[in-house]
This record gives C-alpha cells, sequence and structure tokens, in this order.
C-alpha cells in the first residue's frame, strides 16, 4: 500500500545528514504501484470471478507486499529526504502531518463506503444488506457488548478497526515507526535491523505462543468486546515496508543480476505453485492441503509470515530484472501500433501508481458499488468484464483529477 506520492527514485547511496540524495528517474516504483492498485481493486470486488485468478492465489505473497514494500520505498523519498535536510524533529513533524492526511482519510473512506451501502441496502433491489456484509452491524445495533455511540468513538480512535477498513491503519502505525527508524540509523544501521526484525518476530503469534512469551505478543485489539486483532498486524508488516525502505535509502545494496539469483528465485515462484490457491483449488493435491494446514503460520497474512516474504522478494527480484534498468525495458519501442498502446497504457499505469492514495481510497468504495452492480446485473463473464472495466476507468479518473488538482494549475502565470 504507496501512499507517499514520489514519482522518481532517489540514488541507491548512504549520505551524510544533511546532504540530499539525488534523483534518478526510474519507471518501475509507479508502474508496479499501478499495476497493485488494479488487483487491489478486484480482489475487493465482492463475487468477482477474476479474484480465483489474481497473483494472490498463484502463491504466498500479494498485491498488498507490493503496496507495502512499495510504500516504504517511496516513503524514503518522501520522508527519509527531510531527516537528512531538516533534521530529525522536522522529518518526524512532516511524518507525523502525513499519519494525520492518512487517518482523516481512513475517516473519511469508511463513513462513505457506510453511506453508500446503507443506500444500497434502502434501495432494496437485490434484497440484500450491504452494511451487513461488512460486519458493520454494531453501528446500527445496540448490545449489551456495545452502544451506538461508543462504537463511533471507538472507530475514531481505532479502538475499533473494521476489516475492511484495515490497511490505512497499518499503515499509520508503520509511519509512526520511521522516527525510531532514522534516530537507530544515526547511531548503527545494525541497530536498525536488530530493532526491525525484533519487533517482526514479537508480532508472530505462533512463534511467540510456542516460545510461552504470549504475554509479549505485539499486536492491537480490533474491537473492546472480542478478542479479534487487526488483521493486518503492523508490527509484522513493517518487515516488508521497511525492507523497501533500506533499500532506497542505499542501507541495502541492489542485489546484482545475476543467472544463480534468477535461477533460486524461479525456483521459489514456481515451486510455490503446488501450494497454492490454484494449485490446491485446481491440481486437487491432497498432501498441499495438508501442509498449508501444518505450516500455516509460516505464511500467515496477518502476521506476515516468512514465507510470505521469501516469496515477494523472489518474485520481485524477477520482476526487477524483467523490466530493466531504471525501468528502461518498459519503454516502448519501434513505432508499430503495439508499441503505441503499450506507451498509452504506460503512461496511464504510471499514472495510478504516482497517485496511490487517491486511487486506493477511490478503490475501496468503488469495490462495493462494483459487487452491487453485479449482483443486479448477473455475473456472466461479459458483464463481469464490463463491471471491472468500469472500475478501471474509475481508478483512471481518480488518479488524472488528483494529479491536476496537485499540479494547482490556478497558480499557473498567464503572460500579458
Amino acid at each position: 500500500m504507496t501512499l507517499a506520492d514520489a514519482t522518481s527514485i532517489a540514488s541507491p547511496t548512504a549520505l551524510p545528514a544533511g546532504q540530499a540524495a539525488p534523483r534518478v528517474r526510474d519507471l518501475r516504483l509507479d508502474f508496479f504501484r499501478g499495476i497493485a492498485m488494479f488487483i487491489i481493486l478486484i480482489a475487493h470486488t465482492p463475487g468477482n470471478f477474476l479474484t480465483s485468478w489474481i497473483p494472490a492465489r498463484w502463491g504466498f505473497s500479494d498485491a498488498t507486499e507490493i503496496f507495502v514494500f512499495c510504500s516504504g520505498m517511496a516513503s524514503a523519498i518522501a520522508f527519509g529526504g527531510g531527516f537528512d535536510r531538516a533534521g530529525w524533529l522536522l522529518g518526524t513533524a512532516r511524518v507525523l502531518f502525513r499519519v494525520w492526511q492518512v487517518y482523516w482519510a481512513h475517516v473519511g473512506l469508511f463513513f462513505a463506503t457506510l453511506a453508500l451501502t446503507v443506500y444500497l441496502t434502502d434501495l432494496d433491489i437485490t434484497g440484500r444488506n450491504y452494511w451487513g456484509q461488512l460486519n458493520l452491524w454494531m453501528i446500527f445495533v445496540e448490545s449489551e457488548k456495545w452502544d451506538n455511540p461508543d462504537i463511533l468513538l471507538s472507530f475514531m480512535t481505532l479502538r475499533y478497526v473494521p476489516n475492511y477498513f484495515d490497511i490505512l491503519p497499518m499503515y499509520m502505525i508503520v509511519l509512526l515507526m520511521m522516527p525510531v527508524v532514522m534516530a537507530l540509523s544515526r547511531i548503527d544501521l545494525r541497530l536498525v535491523a536488530a530493532f526491525v526484525i525484533g519487533v517482526w518476530l514479537m508480532a508472530q503469534t505462533a512463534l511467540m505462543q510456542g516460545l510461552s512469551l504470549g504475554a509479549y505478543h505485539l499486536e492491537f485489539p480490533a474491537e473492546p468486546w472480542s478478542d479479534r486483532t487487526w488483521f493486518f498486524n503492523p508490527f509484522g508488516w513493517q518487515l516488508i515496508f521497511f525492507t523497501g525502505f533500506a533499500f532506497m535509502r542505499g542501507w541495502l545494496p541492489k542485489p546484482p543480476v545475476i543467472a544463480v539469483l534468477l535461477g533460486l528465485a524461479l525456483l521459489v515462484v514456481l515451486g510455490n505453485i503446488p501450494l497454492s490457491n490454484v494449485g490446491v483449488r485446481e491440481l486437487g493435491l491432497q498432501w498441499a492441503r495438508e501442509w498449508r494446514a501444518a505450516f500455516a503460520p509460516l505464511f500467515n497474512k496477518s502476521d506476515f509470515g516468512i514465507l510470505r516474504f521469501v516469496h515477494f522478494l523472489s518474485l520481485a527480484y524477477i520482476f526487477w530484472v524483467l523490466a530493466g534498468d531504471k525501468g528502461n525495458n518498459l519503454l516502448a519501442s519501434g513505432r508499430g501500433a503495439f508499441a503505441r498502446i503499450w506507451a498509452v497504457t504506460l503512461k496511464i499505469i504510471l499514472k495510478v501508481g504516482q497517485q496511490s492514495l487517491a486511487v486506493f481510497i477511490t478503490s475501496m468504495f468503488t469495490a462495493r458499488l462494483m459487487g452491487f452492480m453485479l449482483d443486479v446485473t448477473g455475473r456472466s463473464i461479459a458483464m463481469t468484464l464490463l463491471v471491472n472495466l468500469f472500475g478501471f476507468a474509475v481508478l483512471i479518473a481518480a488518479a488524472y483529477g488528483a494529479g491536476w488538482f496537485k499540479s494547482q494549475p490556478w497558480r499557473v502565470k498567464v503572460a500579458s
């Protein structure tokens, strides 16, 4: 998930405090962020048959890893340089301001989606309860466990985090860890590694329970009246965020492009397919099903299990190599029709990736509308494809609209 709007990648060279990193244009960050935005829309649309075939079904990792990893990379650009130029206090202030922005984006998304689902339910066209599908009963129904005024206060203070609305709270907590990481980096980068890995280990439920250290398990409660916790445990997911952050800061060297690493990455990715959702579902491999049940903590999504990390890094390396230096292989070559179509497509994907916060919020809202449209029109292949194209068009419009507003065209002076 990134939420920091950066359109260029800093050179991966560690620099002393106060010295800004040179910026080198690289298409790969925005390209893969844009791809992730379209996948996330598909994944969140109820009853969308395309969801069964998104990349997440072929391996342990999914678009969430792309989103969070790229968030770390872009945050290194957007905020890391601020710590270098303005110092730790002002760098922290900028991070806190971003957290404030994301918080209100989270609140706005929740109430806009709630209003939409109430409206669609009241239309009574399909006979479905759309706010009930999101398990938002406590907003409307009082119980001995909760009352309506208290539930709203719990939501505003992040003590109540509904599952559908949990990625932005996770992102806020990870951002709040950035000043700690930057402070440790000024002492010794090994302290950064120890902190990030140590926090990740303490977020692993099975590990902490196995060591009889459950009392020290790091997680947040998702609601005051039950034991449910945040679906995206920020203390687990910060590992991949700060991995991207470290690559962009130059704390981790970029891996060499060699046949051995490429072969190993391919082995991990291809070897994962029999153990994936598609492998179990389509191939009917009973041993794979039993393996997944026995070793579920290793790829647990909530805690960000280690196999998700290994699979994502392998997949990322393959596509990093395929995209070429600074993403040059993504550029269209030649003057034929295909080259022109790809050039336009690439431009659109990059724009969506550049405006990822606006696009993500729009995506989560639009996905519920798309589910309603499929309920009304039916889920034939043709209709499902049309509804998905509608959703893509909405995301593209949101990206270009956000980009236009950010360009502040009203400030352009007209020559007299």
